[in-house]
């Protein structure tokens, strides 16, 4: 094993482990937050889930904006700055929302954040894909999905511990780790972006930014992007909803949300890089339909509670969990959504660069962010018009995840049927596979 290690690591660049280590410290920060965002909201200002949902809503929304302008300054401009101006930026403005004493304050707050905590999102994409070979692209991004994983294992379990206390101080810490990953990001990694043709240097800002209407007639691309979002609104659900959900209607606090969450961090370290090789050979379309489905297969698993008559607790720590049976099904839940995740996202930003010119790289990255960017504007808000109502069975919300997860797969698939006799979505032959093992 520690062969293959330090086989994999001499693999890729030292550029490439620098912004896979920056990365790593600045997840810590975003996942002892992210999570208990809504619970915050909800604790905080003591509304329901369809008002947080609106504040989530309102940052997505603006997020898209921040994307929008950050990939078109992306391939105007270059990589590193913008990545260091968004990690500044977004720490002033993510500090402001745990000083917010208002709702009414947090709705303009949240414009802010958006904007900024987003601007710099494209440029990382695009450097990743500047530093990885066509090639590489899929299982270097699975090496980001183990690494950025572990930071699932610290900052869920600390963030609840933290979050019981204090959700200033959740707030507090995020802002100096965002502000010192961009003093790393400054001082060790160097600009990534390609020299720029004669036409692309000559280019206006208008013109750069008009270069988006270039990538939506894209038809494939907008038609990826348009399943990838079916699959986000059901997927997004495990990190803004569900948290609410469990607490409401299964009495699982912030600690055993965080242990459910550190679960899927440790599937992720154990599996993904051997998962990665596994897949990496196979056409990329039929992947993503694939994953699509344990997507399907575990948010389902949400809407039933067949182990509930199985009355038990255990203490872990100092943590004593209440299971009736249901948390370790939840558990399994995660596991194998977990596995869909490990499937669907190194090959999901592999195929989003591998469409991409490389003279758009950062445009494309952009749009898509999408992906992700729609299904968190709208998808929390649409799930607090479940959670909230009383004449709808909260568990509706899963069972509709159902549905759009079989409807993302047939779109996977249609697409497969479509481009997979292009060579850059075609399956790698079985004898190229087998040279590639030797």
């Amino acid at each position: 094993m520690l062969y293959r290690l330090r086989s994999t690591y001499r693999e890729y660049s030292p550029q490439f482990w620098l912004v896979v280590g920056v990365s790593f410290i600045d997840r810590i920060g975003g996942t002892m937050l992210f999570p208990f965002f809504s619970l915050y909201i909800t604790w905080k200002f003591d509304v329901g889930m369809t008002q947080a949902g609106i504040v989530l809503g309102i940052f997505s929304a603006f997020g898209m904006v921040g994307n929008f302008i950050g990939g078109a300054l992306t391939d105007k401009l270059g990589r590193r700055n913008l990545i260091v101006f968004g990690l500044v930026s977004s720490a002033l403005s993510t500090l402001s929302l745990g000083l917010a004493n208002n709702l009414t304050t947090l709705y303009p707050l949240a414009i802010i954040v958006g904007l900024f905590s987003n601007i710099g999102r494209p440029a990382r994409q695009a450097m990743i894909a500047d530093i990885l070979p066509e090639k590489q692209r899929a299982e270097g991004f699975g090496i980001l999905r183990v690494v950025a994983n572990f930071s699932w294992i610290i900052g869920p379990t600390i963030g609840g511990f933290v979050a019981n206390r204090s959700y200033l101080a959740l707030f507090i810490t995020d802002a100096v780790i965002s502000t010192g990953v961009a003093l790393l990001f400054y001082f060790l990694i160097s600009e990534t972006k390609p020299k720029a043709s004669v036409e692309a240097e000559a280019e206006s800002m208008l013109e750069t930014f008009k270069g988006y209407s270039i990538v939506l007639r894209n038809m494939a691309y907008m038609a990826f992007i348009t399943a990838s979002i079916l699959m986000g609104l059901v997927y997004l659900q495990m990190y803004n909803s569900l948290s609410v959900y469990l607490r409401d209607n299964h009495s699982i606090d912030s600690q055993g949300y965080g242990l459910l969450m550190s679960t899927s961090a440790i599937t992720v370290i154990l599996l993904q890089f051997w998962t990665t090789r596994r897949i990496k050979f196979r056409a990329p379309f039929t992947m993503m339909a694939l994953g699509a489905f344990f997507y399907g297969i575990g948010f389902l698993m949400f809407g039933f509670d067949p182990l509930a008559a199985l009355g038990s607790s255990f203490q872990l720590y100092s943590w004593d969990i209440s299971l009736r049976g249901t948390f370790l099904w939840f558990m399994g839940a995660v596991m194998i959504i977990t596995i869909g995740e490990m499937i669907i996202m190194p090959v999901s930003q592999a195929l989003a660069a591998n469409f991409a010119p490389e003279e758009m790289r950062g445009r494309y990255m952009a749009i898509y962010s999408l992906a992700w960017a729609i299904p968190a504007t709208f998808g929390p808000g649409l799930a607090g018009v479940i959670l909230d109502n009383k004449n709808y069975d909260p568990n509706l919300l899963w069972y509709i995840g159902g549905i759009l997860c079989l409807i993302s797969i047939l779109g996977f698939y249609a697409l497969h049927l479509k481009l997979g006799g292009q060579k850059r979505f075609a399956a790698t032959r079985v004898d190229e596979e087998l040279s590639t093992a030797n």
